[in-house]
């Protein structure tokens, strides 16, 4: 596990993030983990900023505009492009809003217009519903969904046998980057004794939606 992952870990559990029990998510799934990456605003942004950066970097990404779907995605690729700026790198940043707009600016896009290779920022991949909206809404933009960055990949199977990560792959040619995905989680606890508990509720959850 590389120190980045593990920083966004701790971070995510600091802030209680990333909490273990029983929760059941938008797709009816029953699961044993949650992660809800609206309370690190609560948190350390600044290092959860660099855990993104450092994840981007070590994918080697190419990309030349960031957005980020609303809601979580407005404040995660908002950190980033503000540490990537501080870097010297300057990406022009847009994001949605969930309701077309009939006056003023119109439209559902906020900030620069999508275009080239698009980079988009969001906080979990799961069954891949959200992350398909995104792309299509860039596609209609005539801008090019490259990338697509997350903190959490689930690595769940999404409408197939195959998980969601490889039907986005397939089906649009887009890299798909996350931080960290339940393979770390499983690993982050069977190294840590504070989280032992929950290790085969996550073995077991793997083995039922895994892919």
């Amino acid at each position: 596990m590389k120190d980045y992952q593990k920083i966004f870990l701790n971070l995510a559990l600091d802030v209680k993030a990333l909490e273990f029990g029983t929760f059941t998510l938008k797709s009816g799934r029953s699961s044993p983990y949650f992660f809800n990456a609206a309370k690190m605003l609560s948190g350390n942004l600044s290092e959860l900023a660099k855990c993104y950066v450092e994840a981007i970097n070590d994918a080697e990404i190419d990309f030349d505009s960031i957005y980020g779907p609303a809601y979580k995605g407005i404040f995660l690729g908002s950190i980033v492009a503000l540490l990537l700026s501080q870097e010297g790198k300057h990406y022009p940043l847009s994001f949605d809003r969930k309701e077309v707009k009939d006056h003023g600016e119109g439209g559902n896009i906020i900030g620069a217009n999508p275009h080239g290779n698009v980079m988009i920022i969001d906080d979990v991949l799961s069954a891949g519903t959200a992350a398909r909206q995104s792309i299509e809404l860039i596609k209609n933009t005539g801008a090019v969904p490259k990338v697509f960055v997350v903190g959490l990949d689930r690595q769940e199977k999404g409408s197939t046998e195959q998980s969601a990560c490889s039907e986005l792959q397939n089906d649009f040619d887009i890299t798909v980057k996350s931080i960290v995905n339940l393979d770390t989680l499983i690993s982050f606890t069977e190294n840590d004794s504070d989280y032992a508990q929950y290790l085969e509720d996550l073995r077991a959850y793997r083995e039922h939606w895994g892919a």
